[in-house]
């Protein structure tokens, strides 16, 4: 009886943990979402948790990489962690097994990163709270009506 209730906690824990370590995960694919829609996700995720984990498979690797460099060159993030790996996997058109290559990229925010948020949110705010004032005379036309 012990036994068995000190795995459940030990697989209980390990289960919070994984959990915990996927809140601030991405996984890109090619054929869904534009580049641009995960570059814009990342900067949320890391807002919320500090750091984001962008992983990918296949033929979307150059993409996570792309999505990387973006947050990476606008000074926005740090490099924390990349790593490679082969993972196996069914393939549906022919029905055997396939291996496919893997990337994981850990980013975290830089310190520059609130900073250069809040100048992108002050313009945007600007941007779209800004209208034309209309004329005298369009004043006076829609008075009229």
């Amino acid at each position: 009886m012990a036994m068995e209730m000190t795995t459940t906690t030990i697989s209980t824990a390990t289960n919070t943990i994984n959990n915990t370590l996927k809140k601030n995960r991405i996984q890109v694919s090619n054929t869904k979402k534009s580049l641009y829609f995960y570059v814009h996700l990342a900067k949320r995720y890391i807002q919320q948790h500090n750091e984001v984990e962008l992983s990918a498979l296949g033929m979307a690797i150059t993409t996570v990489v792309t999505i990387a460099e973006i947050l990476k060159n606008s000074d926005l993030v740090i490099e924390k962690k990349v790593s490679t790996s082969t993972v196996g996997m069914k393939d549906d058109n022919k029905g055997r097994f396939i291996q496919k290559a893997k990337i994981e990229i850990v980013l975290g925010k830089s310190e520059k990163f609130d900073s250069i948020m809040a100048i992108a949110d002050a313009t945007a705010i600007t941007t779209t709270t800004t209208t034309t004032k209309p004329s005298l005379e369009e004043e006076a036309a829609n008075d009229k009506e």
